[in-house]
């Protein structure tokens, strides 16, 4: 009863609006490219609380949490903790962003391919921006520099007292790759490499010459951006 109470009050709210502005009549009518963030967030929630509409809610998510990158990084808790959110509200939005997420990580049908750094970034930056700890992946390329695989080899602190050269080589040997590029992020939303990323590059390719494994470019990733070590002429000669 509660329940049926709450969705008459949020349903006076939003008819209130002009049907142009009603955000289900909107992405009916121009599609969901046309609509804001706040909007997309208010439809997924249905409904709002007893003092504000979806649409206020959804935009007050979206300020709290630093936009969608960090409503994405939220914990179950964290978003249950937000006025107005129960559990139910909380998992649609998770459940909504990692379908998002993987979408952006899911492969095509053809294999792509990696021309430079954008290519790279293009592939592993909607994912591995979002992610709350560093982790280090290993692009397997073809000689027509197709990705074969792009592996996750390490989760959490990434830097040389850690990171095990031989580790990152192992399915480039048992593919038979004759290139790889490795990916890392930076959680903190600073995408500059470290004296320690540029270090462990630098092992990592006199590594790959000694197993003539050619190493392209180690491509640092944060949700704001991306930095490629070879065009910044950081370990690479």
């Amino acid at each position: 009863m509660a329940e049926q109470e709450e969705r008459i009050r949020y349903q006076a709210r939003i008819h209130d609006l002009p049907s142009g502005d009603r955000p289900r009549e909107r992405l009916r009518d121009a599609g969901p490219a046309a609509i804001s963030n706040s909007e997309l967030l208010a439809i997924l929630l249905r409904t709002g609380g007893e003092k504000e509409s979806a649409l206020a809610m959804a935009s007050r998510l979206l300020a709290t949490f630093n936009g969608l990158a960090g409503l994405a990084r939220s914990s179950f808790a964290a978003l249950c903790a937000q006025r107005g959110l129960g559990e139910a509200k909380a998992a649609q939005i998770q459940a909504a962003l990692e379908l998002g997420k993987r979408l952006v990580a899911a492969q095509p049908e053809e294999r792509p391919v990696i021309r430079s750094a954008d290519d790279v970034a293009r592939l592993l930056q909607g994912e591995m921006g979002l992610l709350d700890q560093e982790h280090m992946r290993v692009l397997l390329l073809n000689t027509r520099n197709q990705v074969l695989a792009a592996n996750d080899v390490y989760r959490g602190n990434v830097h040389t007292a850690v990171v095990r050269i031989g580790e990152l080589f192992r399915e480039a040997l048992r593919h038979n790759a004759p290139a790889i590029i490795l990916a890392h992020n930076h959680p903190s939303g600073d995408p500059q490499p470290s004296p320690d990323d540029v270090a462990m590059t630098k092992q990592v390719i006199e590594a790959g010459e000694l197993l003539d494994v050619e190493v392209l470019d180690h491509v640092v990733i944060s949700h704001g951006g991306f930095v490629s070590m070879k065009q910044q002429g950081l370990a690479f000669r």
